[in-house]
């Protein structure tokens, strides 16, 4: 199973991250969406988890969760934006993942056995920092994060 893992569009959904989600089976959208056309654009490659950032208001924005939890495959996965504000242990909750966005900077490092992935931001280029997407792919019970940087 291919979940492609995405954040921080902020309005602006690459075409070129648009390819590099072709093929998944979900997505994961971890906030600061910044427009509701990127989500259902998503949603035409996949079924879509999303969770609301802190750029995202209105009434559009007030459907979407703070958190949500994806079972797939056998293994639940933690989603929301801002990664400090986490309320539970994902190990003892059994969590295979947590992924989440808000900083722009991608990252997958593995702690207590959960795999914590940030894809990075996909929208408009702040600072120096790449413009990235992320893959998470399930096999035999075990996810292993990939982070994508897209050439723009």
């Amino acid at each position: 199973m291919l979940i492609g893992v995405i954040s921080d569009t902020h309005g602006l959904l690459r075409k070129e991250a648009v390819a590099a989600l072709q093929g998944s089976d979900h997505i994961i959208h971890a906030g600061d969406v910044g427009d509701p056309a990127i989500l259902r654009e998503l949603d035409a490659i996949a079924s879509v988890t999303a969770v609301r950032g802190n750029v995202d208001r209105g009434s559009w924005a007030s459907t979407l969760s703070e958190v949500s939890i994806l079972e797939a495959g056998g293994v639940s996965i933690y989603v929301l934006h801002v990664l400090q504000k986490i309320d539970l242990k994902p190990e003892t909750a059994r969590f295979a993942a947590v992924v989440y966005g808000h900083s722009h900077v991608p990252k997958q490092e593995t702690k207590n056995g959960v795999l914590y992935f940030n894809p990075g931001s996909a929208g408009p280029r702040r600072f120096r920092l790449p413009v990235t997407v992320g893959t998470l792919t399930l096999e035999d019970g075990k996810l292993r994060g990939k982070i994508v940087e897209l050439s723009v």
